[in-house]
């Protein structure tokens, strides 16, 4: 039988657990989805604090399950009609950020609140071993990655926290967010190497780079 809460509605806190253990997503990376720490959302179900969510965190997390806002309490004038629940249907939307990576001198990283979403597999995600709840796309932008990455390719990022290796990163330098391969360099140092030989590596000290996440795909118009 369903737990509800005194309203009769379903307890939001329940149905909440209920959702990330059938979509196979921690309550960590929730929580790090809403732009909370990482117990965030640990603590709402198993100590009841905060007492309810607050509107922001409801609606993304709503959003990201395809349910009514009403199922993680919201009021029924908050709630809305959503399409088969993209999470039950083996379908995951992963926000689009109104966000420039540049592959050229650098873009200046100013919102960062999803304006749209491009949806995934969730068999594809999980068999990438890829957490739905640390993905999002963002926007190439410059030549400097060609022929790897073109000017108006969007890549999906994964924000998911792993010791640093080769490969392809949005990183931030200052407050300029850029994609490059990244390289350990000298002791205290990282380096970021661009496709295209035009543009020389960027030697850069350890504490000046900020690792947002490793690119795991691309896409963009032929």
């Amino acid at each position: 039988m369903e737990k509800r809460a005194g309203n009769g509605q379903l307890d939001p806190r329940r149905r909440l657990a209920e959702l990330a253990e059938a979509q196979g997503v921690s309550l960590a990376s929730l929580s790090r989805l809403v732009g909370r720490n990482g117990t965030y959302l640990q603590q709402f179900i198993t100590k009841g604090s905060p007492r309810k969510l607050a509107e922001d965190d409801r609606r993304i997390l709503a959003e990201f399950f395809g349910v009514a806002e009403s199922e993680l309490g919201g009021g029924a004038e908050k709630s809305y009609d959503s399409p088969p629940s993209a999470a039950r249907s083996g379908w995951v939307e992963v926000p689009r950020l109104p966000l420039g990576a540049s592959a050229g001198p650098g873009a200046i990283a100013v919102e960062e609140a999803p304006f749209d979403s491009f949806r995934f597999s969730a068999r594809w995600l999980r068999e990438q071993g890829l957490d739905p709840a640390m993905l999002s796309a963002i926007l190439v932008e410059g030549d400097s990655m060609e022929p790897v990455l073109r000017d108006g390719d969007e890549i999906l990022v994964d924000r998911t926290p792993r010791a640093l290796r080769d490969g392809i990163h949005v990183v931030r330098l200052g407050e300029a967010l850029h994609v490059k391969r990244v390289q350990a360099g000298r002791p205290g140092t990282l380096t970021l190497i661009s496709a295209n030989a035009a543009y020389p590596p960027i030697e850069a000290a350890l504490d000046d780079v900020d690792v947002i996440g490793r690119v795991v795909w691309k896409g963009g118009r032929l």
